[in-house]
């Protein structure tokens, strides 16, 4: 098993500090969003939606944004042949 710290960061657009500040960003969103959910597990009046929408912000940030990053390269290398 070969290990890379920079290859998966690499393969969504980021540094390996880049990545790292962006996985520890996520992880402390993510804290939240546990907090809020065990609170409302004890009083369901409180954080009725809180957990699900940090949960929703969470992956669209991931996704939507990590799509962004690794297709803007592709972009620049088609407007380059475009342009040739």
């Amino acid at each position: 098993m070969r290990i890379s710290f920079t290859e998966h960061p690499a393969s969504v657009g980021e540094t390996y500090f880049g990545h790292m500040f962006s996985a520890l960003s996520f992880c402390a969103k993510m804290t939240v969003a546990l907090m809020a959910c065990l609170v409302h597990a004890f009083l369901p009046f409180l954080f009725e939606k809180t957990g699900s929408q940090m949960i929703t912000c969470l992956m669209d940030d991931m996704v939507h944004h990590r799509d962004k990053r690794t297709d803007a390269p592709n972009e620049d290398a088609n407007r380059a042949e475009k342009a040739a």
